[in-house]
């Protein structure tokens, strides 16, 4: 079968993605290679495998975007010019002795399409994140403004795309130096690099708002998901035999979240809720104490999330794209604190879909309590997360995509949402 290589941010939620669709392609017998940093990758699959002898350029590069402090609204396109340039320079060579038949490229890594074109290997775009494709009538994903077609709301998107282009300079000059170096059609944004042959997007119609100018060879293709990696604690004694039950949660990405967690736990307390929260490692014992005495009813690491998700009664979150993903496909109301990157636009979908709600970060506990009792008492949401859960399986999540990326990589002709088979 064919062997593809993998170009994804070396982010955790980016990650785990890319690996569910990995996996579905391995199922189906393919060979793929992630260019990533050495112990990036969790499942045991002879067939997926990391990239060897990783230059140090790439490995530079890619350890300076996993340090949050890099990612700050000030250093973030800075930083992902950084990587640009190192896989601009290093990538071709690796591709030429990796000798790949094509390449799965994430959405925020424009490098890797714009290598894949220059050497004429087929590849897909994938969005882990909401995708960037821009429309004039949309916010950018990035943005937690709310849908309007207004006036005062598009003067609010196109001021704020202007803003945001200022920030970006910095990538925007990599790219568009390295697409004419490559002998390219000149292009200055992740958004021009996207592939012809098919785009994928771990998200759903259903959840957006309304588009009207994506390509043809665009597909939601729901969650990408797979198996459990066996990292997850086993859940606690009786805690699926109380009512209310909650799940919070700030992910992975959020550094020190203690205060906020405290705040959340204060607020289930409030709203009677016996409530989960999970750290992902990042708070000390007497942190842990912490969230006991302002409410929390277990703390723990981590957890099988998915799986607790099932059964909670209501979910308090960052509105990070997989959380959110997994609350909706359980059918469970969904209160959502935004902290960072584009939690503030997924939040802005959720609310304009009527499926969750959302506060500021800065919100009081007496304020989320208020929220999460709202949110309990709510039977017109249920019955908006059961239809938006069945929806959302509809797409098919990562074996519709493996489907999509095997066609397009291996006809080379563009995968259409009215033809794909």
């Amino acid at each position: 079968m064919s062997h593809y290589a993998i170009v994804v941010p070396p982010l955790y939620s980016h990650i785990r993605a890319m690996e569910a669709l990995a996996m579905a392609l391995s199922a189906r017998g393919h060979h793929l290679t992630f260019v990533l940093p050495p112990d990036a990758l969790t499942p045991d699959d002879a067939r997926v495998q990391l990239c060897p002898g990783l230059p140090e350029a790439i490995l530079q590069a890619q350890r300076r975007m996993q340090n949050p402090a890099n990612r700050a609204l000030w250093r973030i396109a800075n930083t992902m010019a950084a990587l640009t340039d190192a896989l601009c320079h290093e990538l071709p060579a690796l591709l030429r002795t990796l000798r790949v038949d094509g390449v799965i490229v994430d959405q925020m890594e424009p490098a890797g399409s714009l290598v894949s074109e220059s050497l004429g290997l087929p590849f897909v775009s994938v969005a882990c994140a909401l995708p960037i494709n821009r429309e004039p009538h949309l916010p950018l994903s990035v943005m937690p403004f709310a849908w309007g077609e207004d006036e005062k709301s598009q003067r609010l998107y196109r001021g704020s795309e202007r803003v945001y282009d200022l920030i970006m300079r910095p990538l925007y000059r990599a790219l568009d130096a390295h697409s004419r170096r490559l002998g390219l059609t000149p292009r200055d944004r992740p958004d021009r690099c996207l592939s012809p042959l098919a785009q994928i997007a771990q998200w759903a119609q259903s959840l957006d708002f309304p588009r009207y100018a994506l390509p043809e060879s665009f597909h939601y293709i729901g969650a990408l998901r797979g198996p459990a990696v066996g990292t997850a604690s086993a859940l606690p004694e009786g805690a699926l035999n109380v009512s209310p039950l909650g799940y919070a949660s700030l992910g992975t990405l959020q550094k020190h979240p203690y205060l906020q967690l405290r705040r959340m736990a204060a607020a289930c307390r409030r709203a009677g809720v016996n409530v989960m929260i999970t750290h992902c490692n990042t708070l000390s014992p007497d942190e842990i104490a912490g969230l006991y005495r302002s409410g929390a009813t277990w703390v723990e690491a981590f957890i099988d999330q998915p799986a607790f998700i099932q059964y909670a009664d209501v979910v308090v979150s960052h509105a990070g794209l997989n959380t959110v993903l997994e609350t909706v496909a359980a059918a469970r109301p969904l209160l959502m604190v935004p902290m960072a990157f584009d939690q503030p636009a997924i939040a802005a979908r959720i609310v304009h879909h009527g499926l969750g709600r959302r506060v500021s970060r800065y919100a009081a506990s007496a304020t989320m309590a208020r929220q999460i009792g709202a949110l309990l008492d709510d039977e017109g949401a249920r019955a908006r997360l059961q239809a938006a859960s069945r929806a959302l399986a509809a797409c098919g999540g990562a074996a519709r995509g493996a489907e999509i990326v095997e066609q397009a990589l291996t006809t080379g002709r563009p995968v259409l949402r009215t033809a794909a088979s």
